[in-house]
């Protein structure tokens, strides 16, 4: 089966490519066009399946055309491969930082003669771009730190790059001879927003077998060391890859030891030592060298004489309670009802309302809060007025022709830097929810970004903040902000904050959720969807929302329907 993300990033930087050889803007324009219809393409597909219909369709000429079926039979595009080849490789580095697209890195690179990022943060350093064209000194600044962030990430992945590729690791690895049980473990399990590497655990009564089957597993770049049952690989994304082999009987011991952070285990053989115990990767032993049985995660808990400790909440400051503490269960994807934050084609959405709308019923939804961009972010399309009007309409009518089912008004309205809103009150009003979100003017001052949310925040109208930081995660640190004063506004005025569910933001961040909660602040797990199969998403935030050990209680989109209603109108 063809990969469609991975052809989307084929055809998207091939566009990129010809932008940095000067080609015209016509051909950029068809492989982007291109990139875009393929990427609002849903579910699978193949030589005769859907793709097959839509490099029929207008818009994608003959020699694209030619060059997608290509793919899909290769699996290689050679057109991009060629031109990959054709360019210096520092160009493609030039365009991982901020502020910096094709143009700029074709000067950087003919006019500074820039051959690597050492040599651009050299030239960075001797002020050499605050005379040359296009830049100057904000956008020197603005590189040099990209630069720093750079060396700073080098190594790291999102959750959201990481998982995926864990889960079809541990797919690979269930159906290799002699596998009774796989599942992936270390900081993936839980739940971190970045990570370093991916570890499984698989049990196996063949590990010489497969040993070999990984060393040649598609993805693989380099198979490293294989010591004590344990392979270690690189793969070509450059993420590194563990897999501890182990025999079926010690497979949940194996399993508990390599998902909690160092710290954790740490404390764990502590207490087993209290108790006359000795932990290991194989599990518990009793002083005698015999294993004490455990047939699932609980029980090795219950041996040390301590409370079961979910597998996302197993951090170095994880609190060990006396066995018998019954604390309440996270939240889980089964509690969800509903999500907030979706976008559309009326803004910068790859799916159309009704399409967003089928697919949230589908999964068995009760509602789902639509909220394009409003009308000051004109580079997504935002809404003008009579546009909101013109989105109402559909939405009335939708919702006429479903029961037991709601799709909800709502906005993502642009906070201005002076704290209000981009519609008037009326406006607002007529909304069943507003997402407050900054997305201009990120360099203003600690005080004045903190005094700009606040004031939104207070505003009567705003039933919710928006990725209350700003950050991209690997990519841009958020924005100056006392977030304790934010959450303590947030929590006076009765405003809810959103966990936004995007792997590339996870804002706010699991830490302070925990003080988002102690405030009483009810949290919202929003997937800030593009497309139906970003709902996806939602994994992320429900794995950020269990570290900070949330409940269904604390969060709005556990609720039926008429109990999110009144919520949504409580602090108006």
């Amino acid at each position: 089966m063809a990969d469609k993300n991975e052809l989307v990033r084929f055809l998207a930087e091939i566009a990129v490519m010809l932008e940095l050889s000067g080609e015209s803007t016509f051909k950029i324009r068809a492989y982007q066009n291109a990139a875009r219809l393929i990427d609002q393409l849903n579910g699978e597909f193949s030589a005769d399946g859907r793709l097959a219909q839509v490099v029929e369709t207008k818009g994608i000429g003959p020699v694209l055309r030619e060059k997608i079926l290509e793919y899909i039979t290769t699996g290689r595009i050679t057109y991009y491969e060629e031109l990959k080849t054709s360019l210096p490789p520092v160009l493609f580095d030039l365009l991982k930082l901020p502020g910096v697209g094709p143009k700029k890195a074709l000067v950087l690179k003919q006019q500074l003669g820039v051959n690597s990022l050492g040599e651009l943060e050299y030239a960075c350093r001797e002020n050499r771009l605050v005379s040359l064209k296009g830049f100057g000194q904000k956008s020197q600044e603005r590189i040099l730190q990209g630069i720093e962030d750079m060396k700073k990430f080098q190594g790291q992945f999102i959750l959201g790059d990481a998982w995926p590729v864990a889960d079809l690791i541990v797919e690979f690895i269930k159906l290799q001879p002699g596998v009774v049980q796989a599942a992936v473990a270390g900081d993936i399990r839980r739940g971190l927003e970045i990570i370093r590497d991916i570890e499984i655990v698989a049990a196996c009564s063949e590990p010489a077998m497969l040993a070999a089957a990984l060393t040649v597993m598609p993805g693989v770049s380099q198979a490293g060391t294989q010591a004590n049952d344990t392979i270690a690989l690189t793969l070509s994304n450059g993420l590194g890859c563990r897999v501890y082999i182990t025999a079926p009987a010690e497979f949940v011991q194996t399993l508990f030891y390599y998902t909690g952070s160092e710290g954790h285990i740490a404390r764990l053989a502590v207490q087993a030592e209290s108790k006359g115990l000795q932990l290991s990767p194989a599990g518990i032993c009793k002083a005698d060298g015999g294993p004490v049985p455990a047939a699932a995660e609980q029980d090795i808990y219950t041996a040390l004489a301590v409370s079961y400790i979910e597998p996302e909440l197993r951090e170095d400051e994880a609190v060990l309670s006396p066995a018998g503490t019954v604390a309440r269960p996270l939240v889980t994807i089964d509690d969800i009802r509903g999500v907030f934050h979706v976008h559309t084609t009326y803004s910068d959405g790859s799916n159309s309302l009704a399409d967003m709308a089928a697919a949230a019923h589908k999964r068995g939804w009760q509602y789902l809060g639509i909220a394009d961009h409003s009308q000051t972010a004109v580079y997504a399309g935002g809404l003008r007025v009579e546009t909101v009007l013109a989105q109402r309409r559909e939405i009335e009518k939708l919702n006429a022709a479903n029961s037991g089912f709601v799709i909800l008004t709502g906005i993502e309205s642009d906070i201005l830097p002076d704290g209000t809103l981009d519609y008037p009150d009326e406006i607002l009003a007529s909304f069943d929810f507003v997402v407050a979100s900054v997305h201009s003017a990120f360099r203003q001052s600690e005080a004045d970004m903190t005094r700009r949310i606040i004031r939104a925040v207070e505003n009567r109208y705003v039933t919710m903040l928006g990725h209350p930081t700003g950050r991209l995660l690997l990519g841009r640190k958020g924005y100056a902000v006392n977030l304790a004063e934010v959450i303590q506004a947030a929590a006076g005025s009765g405003t809810m904050i959103e966990i936004n569910a995007s792997p590339y933001r996870l804002d706010l961040d699991w830490r302070w959720c925990r003080t988002a909660k102690e405030k009483g602040v009810l949290l919202a797990i929003n997937p800030d969807a593009h497309a139906v199969s970003e709902f996806e998403h939602l994994r992320y935030g429900l794995a950020s929302a269990r570290k900070a050990a949330l409940t269904a209680c604390d969060i709005i989109n556990s609720r039926p329907y008429p109990e999110v209603l009144k919520l949504l109108q409580c602090k108006r």
